[in-house]
């Protein structure tokens, strides 16, 4: 360090993301990472003050240092989105076919609680690995927010195209013929049914970016708090 006697400030978590951090938490050396030029260990690594803790072997010093976590491979990022999206829709549209099934025995209740649950256990199991964006309007919106680099949009959306299309035929194999439950089909007049899916589409687009783009979000609460409007939204649309 240039200066010893100056302690530097505490590392600021990168915004989820961002090139060389995950979407939903996480901390990034800086704006380099895999994408950047590359650092030693020694240069990436940062140094933050913490409180000074008496043991009774002695006392731990005040200033702490760590490394930044692993890059992690974009073979490996669309990967993770792969199997993200294809659980998502799997879960989501097979709940909806097996309450068809049934006569309505999972209520819309159970329809939004599945389609939540889903959405928030992709986003805490694969959310590290390649930011859980499970949508191309997630992708295209955080490449367009200069959170994540445009030259990866066409592979996570095709991962996430492909993986839709894989549930769609795995449903199909497993449910034939009663597929019915997984269309979704207006029951009020287009203009309606419009305005409702941009209300929906913006609550969850509005929440997505709040808890992904802000460093003072709490990274590790962003699946529960994306899951809990995934099933507002359901609930709040279910009937029309």
């Amino acid at each position: 360090m240039e200066n010893e006697d100056a302690i530097s400030a505490p590392s600021t978590p990168a915004t989820p993301g961002t090139p060389g951090a995950p979407l939903f938490g996480g901390f990034k050396g800086d704006r380099g990472g895999i994408y950047g030029r590359s650092k030693s260990l020694l240069k990436s690594c940062k140094c933050f003050s913490v409180e000074e803790w008496a043991t009774e072997e002695g006392r731990l010093p005040s200033v702490s240092c760590s490394l930044p976590p692993p890059p992690v491979s974009l073979a490996r990022k669309v990967g993770a989105e792969f199997v993200g999206t294809m659980i998502l829709i799997f879960a989501g549209t097979a709940t909806a076919i097996v309450n068809q099934k049934t006569q309505g025995s999972e209520t819309l209740i159970g329809l939004a609680a599945s389609t939540g649950l889903g959405v928030m256990i992709v986003i805490l199991s694969t959310g590290h690995i390649s930011g859980a964006h499970l949508n191309p309007s997630v992708t295209i919106a955080f490449a367009a927010l200069k959170h994540f680099p445009w030259k990866h949009v066409p592979m996570y959306v095709g991962a996430q195209v492909m993986a839709s299309l894989c549930a769609a035929f795995a449903l199909k194999g497993i449910f034939h013929p009663m597929m019915g439950g997984g269309v979704t089909v207006p029951s009020v007049g287009l203009g309606q049914a419009f305005a409702l899916e941009f209300i929906i589409s913006f609550n969850l687009m509005f929440v997505v970016t709040a808890v992904a783009t802000d460093t003072r979000a709490v990274g590790e609460l962003a699946g529960i708090a994306v899951g809990a409007t995934v099933m507002l939204n359901i609930l709040i649309a279910g009937y029309v």
